[in-house]
């Protein structure tokens, strides 16, 4: 059994840790919250919550967790949380986490591959990073004279709205991603135009703000927020939280990835999609996958940070490489 640890019991926090419990191979042995432990609701005692500091709780020593924990799961925000939680656990633990600041993802792995001297930290797992970056990888190779496309959405980004939840004055927040019809019909057609970030999607937030902020500094930090709103057209929306409540609750997100390319003087186009009812859940699902992953590769010895694009296929799978030929190939 893969022992794993859990870092962040929020939206991703308790996606990972469904999709932990229902892998036969993996065990759930401790979630590490900065709430009061004792607030956090579990059927059974099927695993330990503990504290990592805040609410007023001693942190549990993690050195003394070292030898409890194969795998752990940062389930942090990117804006703020995985920067400082990164390198920390994995200069203890072998790490899995979904950092989606794209443009920060290579000073973000320098940092947690110089932490990771005896552990395997897999970062930048997910969908987009993730799956995302593999089929524009996959798709770039088997066609090199294209163009690849990623449009995001229409659905909840975890990550943007994290980012609009850290700003001062905020009490909730969500933030949808929407394409751009006529882009996404241009590139099916086998178009190959070129885009700004702008041309192809615009983001709305949905904002409550706590009593007796300013509103208009709010909007301003949100659509001038660099590599989160700064390139999109952006609206903001004040509402009340009983109305943020009935109608963004829900986290259903996807996407797609296209490539439009050729061979000879035929035109190939190639699309991978998702549609997902719960965005965090999925995400939780795609860390757990790759928590076997990183236990197999940290077996092997293959220290450091790496990315989807350095785990081998076969690693993220329960069955053995003879039923994966069989089976699936």
């Amino acid at each position: 059994m893969i022992r794993v640890g859990i870092v962040g019991y929020g939206n991703v926090g308790r996606g990972a840790a469904l999709a932990v419990e229902g892998n036969p191979d993996m065990e759930l042995r401790a979630v590490f919250t900065r709430r009061d432990p004792g607030s956090i609701k579990r059927q059974g005692d099927r695993f330990t919550v503990l504290s990592c500091g805040g609410q007023d709780s001693e942190p549990v020593p993690l050195s003394s967790m070292v030898n409890e924990i194969d795998v752990m799961l940062l389930c942090g925000g990117s804006a703020t949380d995985l920067p400082e939680q990164g390198p920390h656990f994995a200069s203890m633990f072998n790490t899995v986490d979904s950092y989606d600041t794209h443009a920060k993802i290579p000073e973000y792995m320098a940092a947690v591959d110089a932490a990771a001297k005896t552990a395997t930290a897999i970062i930048s797992t997910g969908w987009d990073p993730g799956l995302f970056s593999m089929m524009r990888s996959l798709f770039e190779a088997s066609l090199p004279e294209g163009m690849s496309y990623t449009f995001w959405g229409k659905g909840f980004s975890q990550g943007h709205s994290d980012a609009v939840r850290r700003i001062k004055g905020v009490k909730h927040a969500a933030q949808y991603t929407i394409p751009i019809d006529s882009a996404v019909d241009a590139v099916r057609k086998g178009e190959r135009p070129i885009f700004t970030a702008r041309q192809k999607m615009k983001r709305e937030c949905f904002v409550v703000a706590e009593p007796g902020a300013d509103e208009a500094r709010i909007e301003k930090a949100i659509v001038e927020m660099p590599h989160y709103f700064a390139d999109y057209d952006t609206t903001v929306s004040f509402i009340d939280a009983k109305e943020f409540l009935a109608n963004h609750s829900e986290m259903p997100h996807g996407g797609m990835v296209l490539h439009s390319g050729n061979t000879d003087s035929n035109n190939q186009v190639m699309e991978f999609s998702l549609k997902l009812d719960s965005n965090p859940e999925f995400t939780g699902s795609i860390m757990a996958a790759y928590a076997r992953a990183a236990f197999r590769m940290s077996q092997e010895g293959l220290f450091g940070a790496k990315t989807v694009f350095d785990v081998p296929l076969s690693y993220l799978s329960p069955r053995d490489r003879t039923d994966l030929i069989k089976e699936l190939l």
